[in-house]
């Protein structure tokens, strides 16, 4: 008792000594006024420029034991030679596989020994390359970048490998909605010029190897291109490093070819992807913006972030938080080299298409007509501002950062400046750029959905132009899904019993048993699958008549532990019944009561259908399949695009290599010319393939 009253006389005699003043005098009420902003503090860019026309700009810096490099050349996507869009690209993939004396594998192992990494890419202008390493280690790096770029091997086993990774990466996209909508919003938007071509499988399957060293010879060339360097190295280490590196490379590029003119467009327009079956829509909006360098750039940055950059935008706010139709809605500004393009995207259910467009439209008119709030835009600047500086940390970020600067021909002080601009601008400098960048009577927009669905919808909004997915143009009666005559020929159907290995990235994680057998007048399909022991699995019984033609449906998967059902009844042309699927909210049941054109086969019949089929060079047939965990009619094109010797466990089959489009999800079928078996499977864009075992 005695030592707490000691305490407590102690506090009261500390207390006595303490200023008599109000208790909120002693916590300040309002944050402190903001230090006035300073040009950022950053080394001087040394420049110099090699014997063979490199520019060097080197940004010296030994606070860490590192080097990051950038080497920029005009060789771009724009350079694609007519017919064979995707060139450039390619060149870009194969430098750093197979350069100098090394193989592939040599290069990753000595750049990653080094504690480093490489790699090109491109862009619509240019060809990069570029990457970083410890600081001990740069003349590696450097020798390293003068193989890729100057020698080049092109080895004919890496070409055909890429080709053949390209066109697989092509038929994925093709079934990517996301894809779609960029692919003809480009198009759309920019028309006969580069920036709106596109890669295809024909333009892929039409490079050869000789392109590939055409390309090299006239494009990748010295003259011309920018070496951007920052870190732990000093200038004449550099020069003497990249000189050595880049012996024997000299000339300039090609004269670039004389770009067409984007079409000027003088109103809306709607260009509606017709994908049969999603279940939403995505939307992309825009139109052409600015250059690289246009002086009211920042401004307009600032006033499209107001319209859609991140979580607190408008678009986001309205579409996703007020009004719950995505998960996301943004706006952004592209900065190529010639005109830039201002786009808006969403992803939304199909039922509110139009609805959402409507809105994301009404925001575009709104930032060019009323007055950006002060504190918005604010809010806006202040995060524009104060993440710049973490744009510029690391050596690898300052080296592409200094570089753009250098490319798109930016003042040289932007980078120290850019903090002290953009915080000088005002929600009225904002709102005069949104209208020169934002402009709705002339939008372009693309729509990637059920056309059948959002058709009549979209009408009332703009004129509407209908394509499928490969670019072929539709009438809205196209829309709708009819009869097509068979594709195959049920008579030569025969009972039959395959077991395959699934395997996974090479590995066996499973099998599947498929069966077709005869039973009152028609067939009956069954499938048996289980993969990781059990973890995922599938039963199937399909009862169809001698047309192949659905009667019954019952389907049981397993994931996880967790069970799903599908029962499907056929009859009188139409398909009734429920299926359950997984989402990412879980198990989600559908009923399905389903229209079915003459001639549809349900999508689990399509393999057995199959060795039916008249196949020959190039055949090409399109089949409507039911799938039921979509409740819907799909149509699914097949066709022929070579032949391919297939070796599987159960042997090796000259095979057709046949490729399926739309349906479900796009897939890659080998079947065997002889015996009309399917040997192989590869599901398009998964590391998952089928192989038959006996």
């Amino acid at each position: 008792m005695t030592r707490h009253l000691a305490i407590r006389a102690g506090a009261f005699a500390l207390a006595a000594l303490l200023p008599a003043s109000p208790l909120g005098a002693q916590y300040p009420t309002q944050p402190p006024a903001p230090l006035p902003l300073k040009p950022a503090s950053l080394p001087p860019f040394q420049e110099a420029t090699l014997a063979n026309g490199i520019r060097v700009v080197l940004v010296e810096s030994h606070r860490n034991p590192t080097v990051a490099f950038r080497l920029a050349l005009p060789a771009g996507d724009a350079y694609d030679p007519k017919g064979k869009t995707g060139l450039a690209s390619m060149v870009a993939t194969l430098l750093t596989k197979g350069a100098g004396q090394r193989s592939a594998e040599q290069i990753a192992t000595a750049i990653e020994s080094a504690g480093g990494s490489i790699a090109a890419g491109t862009n619509d202008d240019f060809l990069n390359i570029a990457g970083s390493v410890l600081s001990e280690s740069a003349p590696l790096a450097f020798e390293l970048l003068g193989d890729v770029v100057a020698r080049p091997t092109f080895a004919e086993s890496e070409f055909e490998l890429a080709r053949t990774q390209a066109l697989s990466g092509l038929q994925f996209s093709a079934a990517n909605p996301a894809f779609l909508a960029g692919k003809y919003f480009r198009a759309g938007l920019y028309g006969a010029h580069p920036y709106g071509a596109t890669a295809t499988a024909a333009t892929t399957r039409a490079i050869a190897r000789a392109d590939l060293l055409a390309f090299h010879k006239a494009r990748v060339r010295p003259a011309g291109g920018l070496l951007v360097v920052a870190g732990d190295i000093t200038m004449a280490q550099l020069r003497a490093q990249a000189e050595k590196a880049f012996a024997g490379w000299t000339g300039a590029p090609a004269t670039a070819p004389a770009f067409t003119a984007p079409p000027v467009r003088t109103k809306p327009e709607i260009v509606l992807v017709h994908r049969p079956g999603s279940v939403q829509s995505n939307l992309l909006v825009g139109n052409l913006a600015l250059g690289p360098a246009d002086s009211s750039r920042m401004a307009a940055s600032l006033a499209v972030d107001v319209l859609g950059g991140g979580a607190d935008s408008r678009l986001f706010m309205i579409l996703r938080e007020q009004k719950s139709w995505t998960y996301g809605a943004y706006a952004s500004l592209t900065r190529p080299r010639g005109v830039g393009r201002l786009e808006a995207s969403a992803e939304v259910r199909t039922e509110v298409t139009d609805s959402a467009l409507v809105e994301m439209l009404a925001q575009f008119r709104r930032i060019t007509t009323e007055p950006i709030g002060a504190e918005e835009f604010e809010r806006k600047r202040n995060a524009s501002v104060g993440s710049f500086p973490l744009a510029i940390e690391t050596p690898q970020d300052l080296a592409e950062r200094v570089a753009t600067v250098k490319l798109y021909g930016l003042p040289a002080n932007y980078l120290q400046t850019y903090r002290t601009k953009m915080s000088a601008i005002t929600a009225a400098q904002g709102m005069a750029a949104a209208k020169r960048v934002i402009r709705p009577q002339q939008a372009l927009i693309v729509v990637v959905g059920d056309g059948a669905k959002v058709y009549d919808g979209l009408a009332k909004v703009a004129p509407v132009r209908i394509v499928n997915a490969d670019g072929d143009v539709l009438q809205a009666s196209d829309l709708v899904t009819r009869a097509v005559a068979a594709a195959f020929d049920p008579r030569q159907l025969t009972a039959s019993r395959d077991s395959f290995v699934v395997m996974v990235q090479g590995n066996p994680v499973g099998s599947s048993v498929v069966s077709l057998e005869s039973a009152n007048n028609g067939w009956v399909l069954k499938e048996n699958t289980s993969i990781m022991g059990g973890m995922v699995s599938q039963q199937t019984t399909l009862q169809t008549d001698a047309a192949l033609v659905p009667v019954s449906l019952e389907q049981g998967m397993s994931m996880q532990g967790q069970p799903l059902k599908t029962q499907v009844a056929f009859a009188n042309g139409k398909a009734t019944g429920s299926a359950q699927t997984m989402s990412q909210q879980g198990p989600q049941t559908i009923t399905v009561n389903t229209a079915l054109p003459a001639g549809t086969i349900a999508s689990d019949a399509l393999t057995a259908a199959l060795p039916s089929f008249r196949w020959s060079d190039g055949a090409t047939y399109t089949v409507n399949v039911f799938v039921a965990g979509k409740g819907t009619v799909m149509p699914v094109t097949l066709k022929v695009v070579g032949s391919e010797s297939v070796t599987v466990p159960a042997g090796t089959f000259d095979s057709w290599k046949i490729e399926q489009t739309g349906g479900e999800a796009a897939a890659v079928f080998y079947l065997a010319k002889a015996s009309r078996r399917l040997v192989k499977v590869a599901p398009v864009g998964q590391p998952l393939e089928l192989r038959l075992a006996k």
